[in-house]
């Protein structure tokens, strides 16, 4: 949302059509998960790919729309407000995974926005030229940074550990955090048209992802179990 109450209206269809992409992960893994179809939807491969390009989406999408926020000046009460719900949100993913799947996210999405939005914003301000630079180091830090030093469960979230660490969903903060540099060096260089907020399915859906992302697998499940009890044997 820019300051005079426009949006730039393909940032939610970006973020609605990320959230399709989502879905469609989370459906076949489920499937697969209950043994109703035989895709190996797994940490290798196609799926391995298909589900990085959609956690990049989201987190470069993130940087583009903290760019467009702040780059007049910091919004204090608007930025403090949305950590504060990504916070939360994050908390509640972590104890409901813990419960529900007994291996809890410590780091995944919502974890990795929320920090990363703090970490950007001194690049808000900082030369295009900067950004890249620091986002190129990102990418590049686990092939030269990863060290036993890491190991410490304090370090999780840096994603420098030379064990790798099994999770349900894990976008540390290298190389994860450069696709939310890239993000605000798209919003800078990419053309975005202002305009009142559309109306069509995938904006609808991106002007509210969080919720979308917070219901829709305890709905996917649900649905997947109530066909295995009904489903002929």
């Amino acid at each position: 949302m820019t300051a005079s109450g426009e949006r730039v209206a393909w940032i939610d269809r970006a973020r609605g059509a990320a959230l399709v992409a989502m879905i469609v992960f989370h459906f076949s893994f489920d499937l697969s998960l209950f043994g109703l179809v035989d895709w190996q939807v797994s940490g290798q491969g196609g799926w391995r790919l298909f589900a990085m390009a959609i956690a990049a989406s989201f987190i470069a999408l993130a940087g583009v729309s903290l760019q467009i926020a702040h780059q007049g000046g910091i919004r204090w009460r608007g930025f403090w407000r949305r950590e504060a719900i990504l916070v939360a949100a994050a908390a509640a993913v972590t104890v409901a995974t813990h419960f529900a799947m007994g291996s809890a996210v410590w780091f995944g999405i919502l974890h990795a926005i929320a920090l990363f939005s703090l970490l950007a914003l001194p690049f808000v301000f900082a030369p295009t030229w900067l950004v890249a630079v620091a986002a190129a180091f990102t990418l590049a830090a686990p092939r030269f940074l990863t060290s036993e030093l890491f190991s410490h469960p304090v370090f999780y979230p840096l994603g420098l550990s030379p064990t790798r660490l099994y999770a349900l969903d894990y976008e540390p903060v290298f190389p994860w955090f450069a696709p939310m540099l890239v993000g605000l060096i798209l919003a800078r260089t990419a053309p975005l048209p202002r305009a009142k907020p559309v109306q069509d399915l995938l904006a609808r859906m991106g002007r509210h992802s969080l919720v979308i992302y917070l219901v829709h697998q305890p709905i996917l499940i649900g649905l997947v179990l109530l066909y295995t009890r009904i489903a002929p044997v």
